[in-house]
């Protein structure tokens, strides 16, 4: 997912990549470690235009991925869609071919990603905009009723076996506890 900017000297350009989510190290990682399985390819356009001595690169970037509900944990395929914008600039090539950055510019935290050369790989953009767009606790629908804290049994199947029941929950034994004057408030 490079563009080279020779490209960019007179006028916008548009392009689409596709590529296999295993291309991108971040994503290869979150399926690694099961938290997320990305199921197809990472499809991506992008416009990129030459501002100044910047590139304004605005995009769209979309992936199918499979994870586990955070109400009744079954696994669920859904689509992750987000819209990013990144700027790039170019930066000087220090020592070992390292990126070092000009003396007159901002610190590294002013929203600039840096290059070298003539190409910019658009790879880690997408990849970070990809991941932060990921549900922190994933629904497979609106309306999942999750599952039955005594029993464990999912409740979008129907009502469990225990429901209604006062049984052994964790909290039992305390609602059986029988305190002492001295302990429920009883002024005498």
């Amino acid at each position: 997912m490079r563009i080279h900017i020779d490209h960019l000297k007179e006028s916008r350009l548009t392009l689409d990549f596709e590529k296999p989510a295993d291309r991108f190290p971040a994503l290869r990682r979150a399926t690694a470690t099961g938290d997320d399985n990305f199921t197809g390819p990472v499809r991506t356009s992008v416009t990129a235009e030459r501002v100044g001595e910047l590139v304004e690169i605005r995009g769209v970037v979309r992936a199918g991925v499979r994870q586990s509900c955070g109400r009744c944990l079954a696994e669920f395929d859904s689509l992750v869609e987000t819209e990013f914008e990144l700027t790039y600039a170019r930066g000087g090539e220090g020592p070992g071919g390292a990126t070092a950055l000009p003396r007159s510019d901002p610190a590294p935290d002013d929203g600039l990603i840096y290059f070298c050369g003539d190409e910019i790989d658009l790879t880690a953009g997408v990849q970070e905009h990809l991941i932060l767009s990921l549900p922190l606790r994933p629904l497979c629908r609106e309306d999942c009723k999750g599952l039955c804290v005594r029993c464990g049994a999912d409740l979008n199947l129907g009502p469990c076996a225990c429901t209604g029941a006062s049984g052994d929950g964790p909290f039992e034994t305390l609602r059986r506890l029988k305190l002492p004057n001295i302990l429920r408030g009883s002024g005498s």
